[in-house]
């Protein structure tokens, strides 16, 4: 295998950029005919067993330097990233995000090992091969998946699929006997450093189904699967059925107690509103009284005014102040007028009364003719 140069590295371990510098060696002017990366992302990513690289120009080794500077379009620079990738999440997909966008012109390959490797080396898996293959290629960033990846990388692998660098990360990988699977990828100069997702991995998803087991195996159960299915003995299943229906028994009392609370505040609300209508209809109605009846009140005005009208049509016309002075004959001798002088009558008590005086007044002026 031959030896690159290798790129300055920057102090969080990732190479920094020397496209500031001439590349050591230019790239010929030969047309490629490598895959190219997806633009579209209409359908899963190819298996490499199936779209392998054909291309009959010499694929060149290329510097950091170089990959970062940028490659012909025809040229993508062919990075590749392996990993068990069992129960695919987002540290998965960021990592490979990593990879993918470490050069302006990548082309992402990613190797996943087979069962029989990762029990070997690593242990039991909880998704197959078949299922692990099936994730990678529905991962936007994947370009091409290589199944039956091998656990360390030789240098036939590396040839046969036109590798340029590696994406991992930087944490030694010890394992089949070894203090660093990648150790002789970075003394070349091909390894390219990715970071981590804190918080998230397969072992941490499988601590915690392992931590919460009854309540999944409880789950599980509810939704139809069988205790042989499962694993459960017959106690266990006994003793989780039991469990859920007390469940069922606290989730209803819970629903009846909500219910019942939501009622109660529905019967709040609306005595809360009729005593709010009943004090506003009672204020008007005594507003409404003292308006009617009250001191000033339009029943006392119009009581008195029914009362000025009886009194004046029950009393009667006051007489003239003076009367005028009867003409005498001139034959006559002229005797002395007299002025009448109003004569002060108190109001009658009664209509009789009224009449009575009346009769009297007629009676006297005929005495006077």
């Amino acid at each position: 295998m031959p030896v690159l140069t290798t790129d300055a590295e920057s102090e969080t371990g990732i190479p920094k950029s020397l496209s500031n510098e001439p590349p050591s060696e230019t790239m010929e002017e030969i047309e490629h005919t490598c895959p190219q990366p997806r633009l579209t992302l209409t359908a899963p990513a190819p298996f490499a067993d199936e779209i392998s690289c054909q291309c009959q120009a010499p694929h060149e080794k290329l510097t950091i330097a170089q990959a970062r500077l940028g490659t012909p379009v025809d040229r993508p620079v062919r990075v590749y990233a392996d990993g068990i990738f069992d129960l695919f999440h987002s540290g998965h997909a960021r990592a490979l995000m990593q990879a993918k966008t470490l050069f302006p012109n990548s082309y992402l390959l990613v190797g996943v090992c087979s069962d029989d490797l990762t029990h070997k080396f690593k242990g039991f898996t909880v998704m197959n091969e078949a299922e692990r293959y099936e994730a990678l290629r529905h991962c936007r960033y994947v370009d091409e998946v290589i199944r039956d990846a091998p656990w360390t990388l030789t240098p036939e692998f590396l040839e046969k699929h036109k590798i340029d660098f590696v994406a991992h990360d930087d944490i030694p990988y010890s394992s089949a006997g070894s203090d660093d699977v990648y150790k002789h990828i970075k003394e070349a100069g091909m390894f390219v450093p990715t970071q981590r997702t804190e918080g998230i991995s397969t072992s941490d998803i499988i601590t915690r189904i392992v931590r919460d087991y009854d309540v999944y195996a409880r789950r599980n159960l509810q939704r139809g699967y069988t205790a042989k299915e499962l694993n459960v003995s017959f106690i266990n299943e006994k003793k989780y059925r039991f469990q859920n229906q007390v469940d069922k028994m606290k989730e209803k009392v819970k629903t009846v107690e909500e219910r019942s609370k939501e009622f109660v505040n529905r019967v709040e609300e609306k005595s809360h509103d009729l005593i709010q209508k009943w004090e506003e209809k009672s204020r008007e109605f005594i507003g409404n009284f003292l308006e009617l009846f009250g001191p000033d009140g339009a029943w006392k005005q119009m009581f008195q005014e029914r009362s000025s009208r009886m009194l004046q049509a029950l009393s009667p016309k006051q007489s003239p102040v003076s009367s005028p002075t009867r003409s005498r004959s001139p034959s006559r001798s002229p005797s002395p007028t007299f002025s009448w002088l109003p004569i002060k009558t108190s109001p009658p008590s009664s209509p009789k009364a009224a009449s009575a005086s009346i009769s009297s007044l007629s009676e006297g002026d005929e005495d006077e003719k």
